[in-house]
């Protein structure tokens, strides 16, 4: 029986969640459009009473809703950086991981683009700020970046799936609907894998890789401008923008390990998220978590040096008083613990890097939560502080949007490979091109006594 090559290998798997649903498949898509109609149901109940059903009142007018907001703003800057980024530096590593990271940035911005309409509490008032929006507002600035980074980064998922589409059509042709199998005649724009059409999807690619990097960014810091253009004790800062784009690298890279740990393990793809993948990764969490670490520092300590009068009553609050208990655990549990198991080599396993992302985005998500209510309950006035209780309501849409952040996974993983084979191939092809040069060279030079018989030994 002759043995697969790689190539059949990568395709079997690849395509095999195409064709064959599980069980566990519709029970767990079922599951998340539950969760996802309740969150409606408690949308609903907010449009027919208003803003009055959630936590949020004169004092504290932002809470569940702009912490998933920036969060899920945050998740977003890993497609930004590991797709974008390691294809400019020629990273063969990252090949794998690319259409997942990609597939990262887009779930999130949807989520992101959701939550301050769902903020308003009347969706209509959107066309005001498009109608009578002020250049000056960072509102106005967030909407556009956020609309620009989202278009940019479908158009970026989407030139790598046309390859992919034009394989499937083939591969998959009389085994789906022909309503799919026209999906993907339309998706494959006539690609035939020709030279020229190679060429202008590399060039488009390149263009959109250049693009995407400084659009995550002016998103992430646009972002921490709602906030830094403000006076409000805890929020009238200049690192904000470099500290919330930190925060988006270190967010972002844990949620891609945790989303890889749990794809590797659903749809058997060990052979490709390898340990390897996962060290990197580690590798990267470590880094950006030092650096987020570092702008954590600087913010306390200067605003602990200075000790104005409400930075004072909020620093006490935030380090021993109402808040300190997830001020701590968004510190210890989201940073400390985290850095310690990726930065050694004798937990840098799989299953412990995996618990490590875990922690990380708990962290990160009580962290953006610890930004937003607390400088807004600190009172202005020498008043008692203000008091936020998300309500079932905050709930059941907080629910709902991690839950659609999963179901765009889910979907897309009946629909489209997960690991994009064109661009696997094509690591396979570069890497025989240059291994016949290689051979034809060791073959031409004479042998010597000394030399390894064992030949070039790789990882």
């Amino acid at each position: 029986m002759r043995t697969p090559t790689a190539e059949e290998r990568l395709e079997e798997r690849v395509f095999r969640p195409l064709v064959h649903t599980s069980l566990g498949w519709y029970l767990w898509t079922a599951f998340l459009i539950a969760i996802i109609a309740f969150g409606l149901f408690g949308y609903t109940n907010q449009l027919r009473r208003g803003l009055a059903v959630t936590g949020m009142r004169d004092t504290v007018i932002w809470g569940l809703y702009i912490s998933n907001f920036v969060f899920f703003s945050g998740v977003s800057m890993a497609g930004t950086f590991i797709s974008a980024i390691l294809r400019i530096t020629g990273a063969e590593w990252r090949r794998p991981l690319t259409r997942m990271a990609e597939l990262t940035t887009v779930a999130a911005l949807l989520m992101t683009a959701l939550m301050p309409v769902v903020d308003m509490g009347r969706p209509d008032r959107v066309l005001y700020l498009l109608r009578y929006g002020r250049l000056e507002s960072p509102l106005v600035w967030d909407i556009a970046v956020i609309s620009t980074y989202l278009t940019a980064s479908l158009i970026y998922l989407y030139l790598f799936v046309i390859p992919d589409s034009a394989v499937v059509r083939e591969r998959l042709r009389g085994k789906v609907s022909r309503l799919r199998q026209g999906l993907y005649t339309l998706l494959a724009l006539g690609w035939k894998g020709l030279p020229e059409q190679r060429k202008r999807l590399e060039r488009s690619a390149g263009v959109m890789m250049l693009l995407v990097i400084p659009i995550g960014v002016a998103t992430h810091s646009v972002v921490s401008w709602i906030f830094g253009m403000t006076y409000r004790a805890g929020w009238n800062s200049t690192i904000f923008a470099p500290y919330f784009a930190v925060g988006a690298l270190y967010s972002g890279t844990a949620m891609l390990i945790t989303i890889m740990f749990l794809m590797r393990r659903v749809y058997h793809l060990e052979e490709y998220f390898t340990e390897k993948h996962f060290r990197y990764l580690g590798y990267m969490l470590v880094a950006f978590g030092l650096l987020y670490f570092y702008f954590t520092f600087a913010e306390y300590l200067t605003i602990g040096y200075k000790l104005q009068s409400e930075d004072k009553l909020l620093l006490q609050e935030l380090l021993f008083g109402r808040y300190s208990f997830l001020v701590w655990l968004g510190f210890i549990g989201g940073q400390v613990v985290p850095l310690l198991l990726a930065v050694r080599r004798r937990t840098q396993t799989i299953p412990l890097l995996f618990v490590a992302s875990l922690l990380v985005n708990i962290g990160m998500w009580v962290k953006r939560y610890v930004i937003v209510v607390p400088s807004l309950a600190n009172p202005l006035m020498p008043y008692q502080w203000g008091f936020y209780t998300p309500t079932w309501v905050e709930m059941a849409v907080t629910a709902a949007s991690f839950a659609g952040f999963a179901l765009v996974f889910t979907l897309f993983s009946k629909l489209f490979p997960l690991i994009s084979v064109w661009e696997m191939k094509e690591g396979w092809e570069r890497a025989r091109e240059v291994a016949v040069p290689s051979q034809a060279g060791l073959a031409a030079r004479p042998a010597r006594l000394d030399s390894d018989p064992g030949g070039p030994r790789h990882e």
